[in-house]
């Protein structure tokens, strides 16, 4: 069974190992989500973190950001690497053109759902070679514009993709995924959390919903002992951990 994080830092190692584990079991489109608002700001920080583990590939690895800017702005501040590293395209440059011969594994850092159909040409063109995506945004509701049939297509590519990691703090509880493992729900008990339950399937929206009143206050009269708990420290290191990955 999986241990529950006790930090950022046990967690972004959890889910570099669950990424490796899941390349080497044949999944070769996976997503690392850490559904935390502030890590998007640290996501050239943890994609040079995530880059260390994929060091044999030398320059066979290519990391892609959303835009040139953001690619620009990690070249200058992560100097001479060892592998690539470049953007998803713009309006001039189509996808296909950012991807050879010699590549033989991608990261995607950060991609958003504007930039769903770009990622799923990468994966088009990368064919059986592995694309990682680096805490996306792609399922981002706010995201308007499209037809129905546009939609389908995204939710059908999104579908394919395969969550190795995914860790999301909630109130009292916490969704955590790590591959190989199930998906679970963990509550907090006092200064700790502890697995409340395991599911086959991603708990999302209403069901996550009535799972979590569930397990949360099993005694709807007894409301004030939910709401009494202690809050565990595991996001009160966050700034400390993102700091030290950035020296």
């Amino acid at each position: 069974m999986n241990k529950f994080p006790t930090s950022l830092e046990e967690a972004v190692t959890q889910a570099k190992e669950a990424t490796l584990a899941a390349l080497a079991d044949g999944y070769n489109r996976v997503q690392v989500e850490l559904v935390i608002p502030e890590i998007t700001l640290q996501a050239q920080v943890l994609a040079l973190e995530f880059a260390t583990i994929f060091a044999e590939y030398g320059s066979g690895l290519k990391v892609m950001f959303p835009d040139s800017g953001a690619a620009a702005l990690a070249k200058r501040d992560w100097g001479e690497v060892p592998f690539q590293v470049t953007d998803l395209g713009s309006r001039y440059t189509a996808v296909e053109t950012q991807v050879s011969e010699q590549d033989q594994i991608f990261i995607v850092v950060a991609p958003a759902a504007i930039e769903v159909e770009k990622v799923e040409k990468l994966c088009n063109v990368a064919e059986d070679r592995p694309v990682v995506l680096l805490i996306p945004q792609l399922e981002d509701i706010a995201f308007v514009g499209i037809g129905y049939t546009a939609r389908q297509m995204r939710e059908r590519f999104i579908k394919s993709l395969y969550s190795c990691y995914y860790l999301r703090p909630l109130e009292e509880a916490a969704i955590l995924r790590c591959h190989p493992s199930s998906w679970q729900i963990w509550l907090e008990k006092e200064e700790e959390y502890q697995l409340a339950m395991e599911l086959a399937h991603q708990p999302m929206g209403e069901d996550l919903e009535r799972l979590l009143m569930k397990l949360t206050n099993p005694n709807p009269e007894n409301k004030n002992e939910v709401a009494s708990r202690q809050k565990p420290s595991f996001l009160g290191n966050l700034q400390k951990f993102l700091r030290t990955l950035s020296q």
